[in-house]
């Protein structure tokens, strides 16, 4: 029976902390539900790609995804960033065809085909495998660092499609032969591709303002360059309503768009959460400030002395309110938080047992032996 209650913001808060943080699955599982996980290689206390799943993964631990990723149906690739995606997803994004080369394939245009070809017939390719054989040339990666042109030549194939990530050594992407690019969606036009992607964050990422929609089409775009004509269509969203994918409704006078087979409905748990900075759940910057009326930052890139929230600073989540922040590490197998709140820090017990529940699930994923120092800021 459909309910007749009005949407409201915390119908939508509760709906969108529900859907999201869903009960612990499998890790295969919790992939075919989410079919993407963003990636960033800090540790502080752990990689986002962890941070996210080990609410979502049952007996989930710090650098599963890594040791397991060689058995699973899942790639690293670039969507709208770059991250963990199930090949189904994937699928939508290759080919991927370029009207340009790219700027390593005007820099070396002798280099593309030889790596290629060494990867081909050597098998798994660590890039270090690549350096003897093609010069070790020295050039400025996309970070203003510098990496060699063999390397970055991996990373192009890559993107490309020819090559695939087939694990990681200490962090470092080891490459072998792409083989495993499904047909299902070859044969889909650039409009009907980009309408599944659209629909595809919007699962991931619902319900979401449709300002913030229109810039995750276009952030689209790393992904899929070669439908950036179509990406750039601001009536893709609106075909992909006409196509019965998503709908909308319009609350407080925000446009919120959100799986068109899905009613609002769903409640936040008592508990409590310390999130990734790239958990679904608060990756929208734009929705985080429209449910929770504070702005939140990720600061690793911010100068120490401008910092407000910390280095790494990871939302707390209480019940369908994200109350604060914890800057979190393990010092010396102890587990060390440093708590903040963005008003008033709650004080309830209830509050207390469960942050204290999850700062032990927090210790045994990281696999800390014991819970040290708990600072409390503001």
């Amino acid at each position: 029976m459909t309910s007749t209650r009005p949407v409201t913001l915390a119908r939508l808060r509760g709906y969108a902390i529900a859907r999201s943080l869903f009960t612990p699955t499998t890790l295969p599982a919790a992939f075919r539900r989410m079919g993407y996980v963003q990636a960033d290689p800090i540790r502080a206390p752990s990689r986002a790609q962890d941070l996210i799943l080990r609410h979502r993964v049952k007996g989930y631990h710090d650098g599963d995804l890594e040791r397991r990723y060689p058995r699973l149906r899942i790639e690293e690739d670039a969507l709208h960033n770059y991250g963990f995606l199930d090949r189904e997803l994937q699928a939508l994004l290759h080919p991927r065809a370029f009207s340009q080369p790219l700027r390593i394939e005007r820099a070396h245009p002798q280099l593309i085909q030889p790596v290629l070809d060494f990867v081909r017939a050597n098998g798994p390719t660590h890039p270090r495998d690549l350096d003897p054989q093609h010069g070790g040339k020295s050039v400025t990666n996309y970070w203003g660092g510098s990496s060699s042109a063999a390397t970055q030549a991996l990373d192009i194939l890559h993107y490309r499609g020819a090559l695939r990530v087939t694990r990681r050594v200490n962090g470092v992407r080891v490459y072998a032969e792409a083989t495993h690019h499904a047909p299902d969606a070859a044969g889909l036009a650039g409009e009907e591709r980009v309408q599944r992607l659209i629909a595809r964050l919007v699962d991931l990422y619902a319900p979401v303002p449709e300002a913030s929609l229109r810039q995750l089409t276009m952030l689209l775009r790393y992904g899929a360059p070669h439908l950036e004509t179509a990406l750039r269509d601001r009536a893709m969203v609106n075909a992909a309503i006409d196509a019965g994918m998503l709908r909308e409704c319009r609350v407080d006078g925000v446009n919120w768009i959100l799986p068109a087979a899905e009613t609002v409905r769903g409640a936040a748990p008592d508990a409590v959460r310390l999130l990734a900075p790239f958990d679904p759940v608060v990756w929208d910057r734009r929705r985080f400030e429209l449910f929770w009326g504070w702005r939140y930052r990720f600061e690793a890139y911010t100068p120490p002395a401008k910092r407000r929230l910390g280095y790494y600073a990871l939302p707390l989540l209480w019940r369908d309110q994200v109350a604060g922040w914890a800057n979190v590490k393990s010092d010396d197998a102890r587990l060390v938080a440093e708590i903040g709140f963005a008003q008033a820090r709650p004080r309830e017990a209830a509050f207390k047992r469960e942050l204290d529940a999850e700062l032990e699930r927090m210790r045994d994923f990281l696999g800390a032996t014991r819970i040290g120092r708990i600072a409390y800021c503001r």
